[in-house]
């Protein structure tokens, strides 16, 4: 019985795809210590590169939120049972993305997130957070419509309990953020967005999306399953194994 119980779980792992979505100044690299360990688990996965990210030379005079909702759809396609986790930035993208198509998102996975209501925008809930240390650091280009943070503070805000060597990387190779999908509200109703099913990982040592906030935004908008990882923002990156423990409790 228990073989085939196994057997049995294992085929209905496989019938759910998870799909990953990078935030803000990273690109699809990020998840590739999550990955094989979600595959593992049997589980298929999809990471999905952002329009202007990793080796994507999209311009971002053409770079939209609804570009990066774009972008995730076609990832998915037709599929159903859809685990969407979104990271940081990406929680307006997932958001959105399953207002558009609610009937194939099994569960929406929020990840240090920005976890927003009908007609909030990345910066006005960055405004509500007093702990982050992002808008010291942020330096906003509107004539060409970029936002960056400063390099000498990327590990401060990122990703301090992250190797030495990664560190380095990071620091060399963040490149300037799209301004536009950070300033554009999200359009959620009650009838699609709101009937999926939540979870939420909080990182407690976040100095990019504190603590509090992330708290803060799942009070507003209430979740189903709430996972903790002690770790800065990049827990992909330090916390590779207990991140992919954590997704699949989510969703479990």
């Amino acid at each position: 019985m228990f073989g085939f119980a196994a057997i049995a779980q294992s085929t209905a792992k496989k019938n759910e795809t998870i799909v990953l979505v990078h935030g803000a100044w990273a690109d699809a690299s990020a998840w590739h210590g999550v990955t094989p360990l979600l595959q593992a688990k049997g589980y298929s996965v999809i990471e999905v590169n952002l329009p202007g990210h990793g080796k994507d030379e999209t311009s971002f005079a053409g770079i939209s939120l609804q570009s990066y909702v774009d972008a995730v759809t076609t990832a998915i396609g037709s599929k159903k049972n859809i685990i969407l986790v979104g990271h940081s930035m990406a929680g307006l993208v997932i958001s959105q993305t399953a207002e558009a198509i609610p009937g194939q998102i099994k569960e929406l996975v929020y990840l240090s997130a920005f976890l927003p209501r009908n007609g909030e925008s990345l910066l006005s809930l960055a405004k509500q957070d007093p702990d982050s240390h992002i808008g010291k650091y942020l330096n906003i280009d509107e004539k060409n419509g970029t936002a960056v943070i400063a390099k000498d503070r990327i590990v401060d805000v990122f990703a301090l309990d992250a190797p030495k060597e990664v560190q380095t990387y990071l620091v060399a190779n963040t490149k300037a953020e799209p301004l536009a999908p950070l300033a554009t509200p999200v359009s959620l109703t009650e009838k699609n967005f709101g009937k999926v099913k939540k979870a939420y990982i909080f990182t407690t040592l976040d100095n990019a999306v504190s603590f509090n906030a992330q708290k803060a935004m799942v009070k507003n908008t209430p979740v189903g399953k709430e996972e903790t990882l002690i770790s800065s923002h990049t827990s992909f990156i330090a916390s590779a194994g207990k991140l992919a423990e954590a997704i699949v409790k989510s969703v479990k």
